[in-house]
């Protein structure tokens, strides 16, 4: 029997979905599901979910959960990782509030910026324990993880670990459709190839029956007025040359450009909000009413979704090829004019041989460039949890592109002292 553990399985409607995509899957349908969270009440809530949904689904499945995480993670073929570490309050806030003491601002705060930094350093620690106790009781499983910031994370457990470990997203899939309908355009029969990192991949190529669309793309956006979200995105299409893979209102925030305090016209301009964080409260409150309702409900089910993670394990059990996008280690140059070990993603072949990057070759000079801007922030905050040297927090966040085009050297380094003292009961540097 396959074994699937979830990590973070109180992520209850995300646990839904993957799951919920192996129940429907045959070669994956009578797996055991290993539950494990450290929250005990969201994974009794997780757990009566997918128990009522595997019984609506032909009850295939074996589903159990597990307060020991060793216990969870012993014998599993796959584990899915989707933690968060830090509540909500106050943690994650103070990711925003601190900064925004200081002038900077953010959107998401989850993959680069001050947020992203803390984030990932608040959550390489725990992989590192996770990935200890794997290499005990579970050496041969695949860790497929899903959790932010994508390229810290990915990129810390491929270096400093043996454990067999991909990053996935779906901003890669959901790109040129999301792209064309934007402009009103049909989406179906399309070809399309992407490469550079995550949340800042490239769409190089689009195509429908060999036709080159971006032509007709570039002129239908230029045309564009109505106020829109993807503001931003057109802009790098226009000056950069190519659209990117994630959300204008995401990707302001990995350069130097949009949230400026000497042009706070900009956000209105590019339609960007840096306060929707004090909005997740309420917003929690209305998923976990979700989560209730799905629980209650007696017709609950479940249709296949885009997420990755069903079909990779599919491909490996079957040995039927499946093509995704993976965030791997760029190892022999897989983007020839990135650095080698940093996390790229990139087209990777699935079999019964396991997740295989494909080397994809230069990316245009300008797309790299600014890969690289990001990328030297997420290597030097790896080399900041990885060694406890509190000087790679300052290097790290010295070298984000928005926080340095926004504050002085002292000021940064204020800043990540403060956003140290609150996460004390996290991080402990030198």
């Amino acid at each position: 029997m396959i074994k699937i553990t979830f990590v973070g399985a109180g992520s209850t409607i995300f646990a839904k979905n993957i799951l919920g995509d192996c129940m429907r899957t045959p070669a994956l349908a009578n797996a055991h599901m290993a539950l494990y969270d450290i929250n005990s009440e969201r994974l009794n809530q997780s757990e009566k979910m997918l128990n009522k949904l595997n019984q609506n689904l032909g009850g295939h499945a074996t589903i159990k959960s597990y307060t020991d995480r060793k216990e969870a993670l012993r014998g599993a073929n796959y584990v899915i990782n989707a933690i968060a570490v830090g509540e909500l309050v106050p943690t994650i806030m103070s990711d925003f509030e601190i900064p925004e003491k200081y002038g900077l601002y953010q959107t998401v705060g989850d993959t680069l910026g001050m947020g992203g930094l803390f984030r990932g350093l608040r959550t390489i620690p725990v992989m590192l324990d996770m990935a200890r106790e794997m290499e005990e009781v579970c050496p041969d499983a695949w860790l497929l993880n899903y959790t932010n910031p994508m390229a810290i994370v990915t990129g810390a457990m491929l270096q400093a670990t043996g454990v067999k470990t991909v990053g996935l997203c779906h901003s890669v899939q959901t790109c040129a459709k999301e792209l064309l309908e934007g402009l009103g355009m049909a989406h179906d029969n399309v070809n399309w190839k992407i490469a550079g990192i995550n949340h800042q991949a490239w769409l190089l190529e689009i195509k429908r029956d060999g036709l080159d669309l971006y032509p007709e793309i570039r002129q239908k956006a230029a045309a564009r007025t109505e106020p829109h979200f993807d503001r931003v995105r057109y802009e790098y299409m226009q000056r950069i040359g190519y659209f990117v893979t994630e959300s204008s209102s995401h990707g302001s925030e990995y350069v130097p450009y949009y949230l400026k305090r000497q042009y706070p016209e900009l956000k209105d301009q590019f339609m960007l909000s840096t306060d929707g964080y004090k909005n997740w409260g309420s917003s929690k409150i209305e998923y976990w009413n979700e989560v209730s309702s799905m629980i209650e409900s007696t017709g609950l089910t479940h249709e296949r979704s885009h997420e990755y993670a069903s079909y990779i394990m599919e491909a490996i059990e079957t040995n039927q090829p499946f093509e995704i996008a993976g965030n791997v280690l760029n190892t022999g140059g897989l983007i020839s004019n990135l650095p080698h070990n940093a996390c790229v993603e990139v087209p990777c072949m699935v079999n019964a041989n396991g997740i295989l990057p494909t080397r994809f070759g230069a990316l245009p000079p300008q797309c790299a460039a600014l890969n690289q801007t990001n990328i030297n922030m997420q290597q030097l905050t790896i080399e900041a949890a990885l060694t406890g040297k509190r000087e790679h927090v300052y290097h790290a966040a010295m070298l984000d592109p928005h926080t340095s085009s926004e504050l002085s050297i002292d000021d940064i380094v204020a800043l990540c002292d403060e956003m140290l003292e609150a996460n004390q009961d996290f991080l402990s540097f030198k």
